[in-house]
């Protein structure tokens, strides 16, 4: 008899991991390719005499014994299998019919069928030979390389940014005031968080590809790596097209910076308790996915990434080289590192704690801000979900003003709430500052054609309405502006 986990199998239809062939009087030519995909995926189950929909339609019983010879002989050439795999078709029955069932583990290495490499996505087999990105994926996947560890002999230590490393050094004391980065020069900690290494081709040493998206100056990393961007979006009132947008285009702890603001800017911070302790639910939420985003995405991938605000949720997209298929649980979850390099300084400095903490840290805090549970779904795309209620986007509190008649992604109107007026000045600082919360006072002023005094007065006035205010130092800080 059919045993209840292989009912259980059918009876869900055909996935990513599961199969169903007709094969009644022999092995058809898709059995070969589905197993060749099962191997380069992540293993799975294939039923020989059911139909598409499940239904059990039986193998002719005089031709089982040829079909399981004519498949194990198959499997074992390596004209027609390379490598060669040792798998053996099980026999069962139900109500008369027969069936064969294979188990299909993950192989070790890429695994090819008549010359051609498949891959598993969904419940089809898909030819992708002639897909360079999808092959090196899934040479990446087998090989356990990391593509950030890239080595680029061109670039060295002296070529990144010393500044950033200093900040980075000083980041360190949110975990410990004695952090041995500390007392390393700029050159000890690149290459103790090995960001420097041999070039196995050539054998020069140099800087990778982590360190120059961690420390490299924006035109170093596009130089390297012109696909990188994430986009952050706003989209609550104009679901059309958006109301905030911000394309961020440089290194990765700066990037976390922008991302971070922005999220802060568009998501209220709602009053939540952790035992006797305030916290914010919001900027832990926006730290474990923000971290996330950047710090374990597959940086070969031409996908962009995003960070996506609505109305009743969040979510983040980002290239992935995934180790399984669907929604992951919280139980049984376990974590793969991604890119390790990048993992180790983010949590070094505090933008990252150990792997597979944050997926327990977002449900946590979800659960206090919006009463909802998070969803992380694996594939070549990772998907988070962070559903919100309407508080979290809504205009509220003291201090948040509306603006009568006024777009919130177009213009400023002069007057807000019937009772403050604006000036042309003002309305001109707000709006450069929505644009890019990070622009430096020299660039307002020089931007707007406006003198330092004239600028610094409507910066004092709109900080002292409250819908201006300055987050960190005047130098490596940024402006949250609410409207």
């Amino acid at each position: 008899m059919i045993p209840q986990e292989l009912l259980e199998l059918i009876n869900s239809g055909e996935s990513v991991t599961v199969e169903f062939k007709k094969s009644r009087t022999e092995v058809t030519k898709d059995v070969y390719e589905t197993v060749c995909a099962f191997s380069n995926r992540n293993g799975g189950h294939i039923f020989l005499g059911v139909k598409d929909n499940g239904e059990i339609l039986g193998i002719e019983v005089d031709k089982i014994d040829k079909i399981k010879k004519e498949f194990v002989t198959s499997i074992n050439n390596e004209n027609k299998m390379y490598p060669p795999l040792y798998l053996t078709p099980i026999e069962y029955e139900s109500d008369g019919r027969h069936i064969l069932y294979i188990r299909v583990p993950v192989s070790q290495d890429v695994c090819r069928c008549n010359g051609r490499i498949f891959d598993r996505n969904h419940d089809s087999d898909i030819d992708i030979t002639h897909h360079s990105d999808e092959v090196y994926r899934l040479y990446a996947r087998k090989s356990g390389s990391y593509y950030v560890n890239k080595v680029f002999p061109v670039f060295g230590i002296s070529d990144l940014r010393m500044d950033l490393i200093e900040r980075a050094k000083i980041m360190t004391r949110s975990r410990a005031k004695d952090h041995p980065w500390m007392d390393m020069t700029n050159e000890e900690v690149i290459r103790s968080a090995g960001l420097v290494l041999k070039d196995p081709s050539s054998g020069e040493e140099g800087i990778t590809l982590a360190a120059i998206l961690l420390f490299g100056t924006d035109q170093m990393i596009m130089s390297v790596l012109p696909q990188h961007k994430t986009d952050a979006i706003f989209r609550v009132f104009n679901t059309d097209r958006y109301d905030d947008r911000d394309v961020v285009i440089t290194n990765l702890i700066e990037s976390y910076e922008r991302l971070m603001a922005f999220g802060k800017k568009h998501l209220n911070d709602t009053f939540h308790l952790d035992g006797i302790q305030s916290v914010s639910a919001r900027d832990n939420i926006l730290r474990e996915i923000v971290s996330n985003l950047l710090a374990h995405r597959d940086f070969s991938s031409g996908y962009v990434a995003k960070l996506i605000i609505e109305k009743n949720r969040v979510y983040t997209e980002n290239a992935n080289l995934s180790h399984g298929d669907g929604a992951l649980n919280l139980t049984s979850f376990e974590p793969f590192p991604k890119n390790p390099p990048i993992s180790k300084v983010f949590r070094e400095i505090g933008l990252a704690d150990e792997l597979g903490s944050g997926m327990r840290n977002t449900y946590k805090y979800t659960k206090m801000y919006s009463g909802g549970e998070p969803q992380f779904v694996e594939g070549d795309i990772f998907r988070i979900t962070i559903p919100l209620t309407e508080v979290a986007t809504a205009i509220v509190g003291p201090g948040a003003y509306v603006i009568n008649g006024g777009e919130i992604n177009g213009e400023i109107n002069g007057e807000i709430n019937g009772e403050i007026t604006l000036s042309k000045t003002d309305q001109k600082v707000l709006l450069a500052i929505r644009k890019n919360p990070h622009i430096k006072r020299q660039e307002l002023i020089l931007s707007l054609e406006i003198g330092k005094s004239t600028l610094d007065r409507s910066l004092k006035k709109l900080k002292g309405m409250g819908i201006l205010k300055r987050v960190g130092s005047n130098k490596n800080g940024y402006w949250n502006c609410i409207l």
